[in-house]
């Protein structure tokens, strides 16, 4: 898809007003972000990436419209499992409730530019070189490998590379400082535990990139509905993260949900690759209608079978509990 330059301009000017409108209105006051408020926001967000892709289906093609929803989907329902991890990063650096906000909209923005960069290297290598379909889709099934095997670990935060590096060559002081990521003591200027969340933050979610760019890249090749895809995904964590809680302790199969859709996204690159070099016939090929129906069936069967899971763990903890005090009442 030809996309002018004012697009381009036009997009991103749009994304900094929307984040403008999320500093001003949620973070101009810092406080905790209610499950009602949050709702709000999320609807806002996903209700804004709808009408994108309906410019995107009005102004452009029908085409290009699935491949974003589709793009937009996978990113979103990747991001979900991400929260996991945000959410020990967050209790690991005991962060003020009333600024976790501003840690996410920060920490997403730098995860929005550094997702900027990975979609420009990864559109360069894919219209130089047809064999990195092939790398891109044995990674993908190599990651839905390992995260059907480690779905039953339990997930502890470590600090990354990039974390030890800024407490190795900056001082940090012990304590938060409101939402202050510097301050200034005795005379000498010292890094807060809000700036290093950030980072963490930040850092954790190129990790996630990973898949993801990958992934979304098996959906569409063009630059600008993948960087739109992911934009939009991430615009609207930070309130999913407030507004989910402790519900996705709940989707318990959601790894092997997410799983499957790799593992079918990297075959489909695979797949790509091939129909490239003309090893398979021309009816052997997985359509973005394909792609969108195999992935919401695979998100809604996850979903369903997760809360199920859950409800019935929580009748059985329920029926243990009433037994064991029967003999303390009798």
């Amino acid at each position: 898809m030809h996309v002018p330059l004012w697009v381009w301009f036009a997009t991103l000017g749009g994304l900094a007003v929307l984040l403008l409108l999320d500093l001003v209105i949620v973070d101009r006051k810092p406080h905790e972000v209610t499950t009602g408020e949050a709702a709000k926001w999320v609807t806002f967000y996903i209700g804004c990436a709808i009408l994108f892709g309906l410019g995107v289906w009005l102004f452009g093609d029908a085409h290009f419209a699935i491949e974003y929803f589709t793009g937009y989907i996978t990113e979103y329902s990747l991001s979900v499992d991400n929260l996991f991890i945000f959410m020990v990063i967050m209790s690991s650096f005991a962060v003020p409730t009333i600024h976790q906000h501003r840690v996410l909209l920060i920490g997403i923005l730098l995860a929005l530019v550094m997702r900027g960069i990975f979609i420009a290297v990864g559109a360069a290598l894919i219209a130089k070189f047809v064999w990195i379909f092939f790398v891109f889709g044995g990674f993908l099934i190599w990651t839905a490998i390992s995260m059907v095997r480690k779905k039953d670990e339990d997930e502890e935060y470590h600090e990354n590379a990039v974390v030890r590096w800024v407490r190795k060559f900056f001082p940090v002081t012990d304590d938060y400082h409101g939402s202050k990521s510097t301050t200034k003591i005795d005379g000498k200027r010292y890094l807060t535990p809000m700036f290093v969340v950030i980072v963490a933050i930040g850092s954790a979610d190129l990790l996630f990139a990973v898949d993801s760019i990958p992934a979304i890249f098996g959906i569409t090749q063009d630059p600008f509905l993948v960087f739109a895809a992911n934009a939009f995904a991430l615009m609207g964590l930070r309130q999913l993260y407030f507004l989910l809680g402790g519900l996705v302790d709940k989707l318990v199969y959601l790894s092997v949900g997410l799983a499957v859709i790799l593992g079918f996204i990297g075959i489909k690159l695979v797949i790509h690759a091939l129909h490239e070099y003309h090893a398979v016939p021309e009816w052997l090929d997985i359509n973005n209608w394909m792609s969108l129906g195999v992935i919401v069936v695979v998100l809604a069967i996850t979903t369903w079978a997760s809360l199920a899971k859950s409800k019935k763990d929580a009748a059985i903890a329920a029926a243990e509990n009433d037994a064991d005090s029967e003999p303390n009442k009798a």
